[in-house]
């Protein structure tokens, strides 16, 4: 079937070490924390930008491996949040050859639209829904002052090309962000299993081939794929993201090392596939090449 989706309950386990993940606009950029307890926090649309960025980039090496494996073609995985992409659709709206946005755009089909200003603006919401990661602990946010090169010329500003407390980053965080793939969406998005699983083989790249002066040292450490036993849903989401969510002794101190969770892969792996016994058709980290060719299985060579 063209929307053989499957219910996917997911989690993102994400460390951080000495870089800003995400910053906020209405605090100077300052990594993003909630006010009551300094907790940190990335939200939904920043990691999706990073995917987004990994299509948006055909030369590269993510999409040139990826075009590869499943057979892709450039054209039919634009993607439409991006400014060369809006302004060529509008070129293309007063030629009258515009194609519908889920034909040409992978985040329309997989994440949605919300450009009211569309002509099919009817899809409404995308198959696959990311929510906001939140640090197991509170974090620590380092503040130091950017400077360039001092001035040839001494008669300027001694303080020109300084940024003060201009570099602010996360000293260490361990992030959740839990997603899910929902395939009632996906008549209405247009999206399909091709789709999906650019998605899930995406995930683990996201950081690594977005890197940044601030944000250097982030890196999706498990990537928890939660396959349904049925499209409708064989186990509570709550129940599967709360024991898949890393825990610290207290939240209150934040942590310096991944060791301070303890948080074991394979035994967790283990625990949970006895607790869901026969209530998944999947179960297992994204990051594991393994477990990804076991769910999306392609002919090499």
């Amino acid at each position: 079937m063209k929307y053989n989706i499957p219910r996917v309950t997911g989690l993102l386990v994400i460390e951080v070490r000495n870089s800003n993940p995400n910053g906020d606009p209405d605090r100077e950029s300052d990594p993003r924390t909630r006010a009551h307890d300094g907790l940190g926090m990335i939200s939904d649309v920043s990691f999706k930008r990073k995917l987004r960025e990994l299509l948006i980039q055909k030369d590269g090496p993510v999409w040139g491996q990826m075009a590869s494996l499943m057979a892709l073609k450039p054209e039919a995985f634009e993607i439409h949040v991006s400014q060369p992409s809006r302004e060529k659709e509008k070129a293309e709206k007063k030629d009258g050859e515009k194609k519908s946005l889920s034909e040409r755009y992978w985040d329309v089909r997989v994440f949605g639209s919300t450009s009211l200003e569309e002509k099919d603006n009817f899809i409404r919401t995308g198959v696959a829904q990311f929510s906001i990661g939140v640090s197991a602990a509170k974090v620590r946010i380092q503040r130091d002052t950017n400077t360039v090169s001092a001035n040839v010329d001494a008669s300027k500003n001694t303080d020109r090309g300084m940024a003060p407390l201009g570099f602010r980053v996360v000293e260490h965080g361990v992030y959740a962000m839990p997603f899910l793939v929902n395939p009632t969406a996906a008549e209405k998005s247009g999206c399909t299993s091709d789709d999906i699983e650019l998605l899930c083989r995406l995930i683990p790249y996201a950081y690594a081939h977005n890197a940044s002066r601030i944000r250097p040292l982030v890196e999706v450490r498990h990537a928890w794929y939660f396959e349904h036993a049925n499209q409708l849903g064989s186990a509570s989401d709550f129940a599967i993201l709360d024991a898949l969510t890393p825990k610290k002794a207290d939240p209150a101190i934040p942590s310096s090392s991944w060791e301070d969770y303890g948080y074991d892969g394979s035994a967790l792996t283990a625990e949970l596939q006895t607790k869901f016994a026969g209530r998944f058709k999947h179960f297992g980290d994204l990051t594991d090449p393994d477990f990804v060719e076991k769910v999306f299985p392609r002919k090499h060579g």
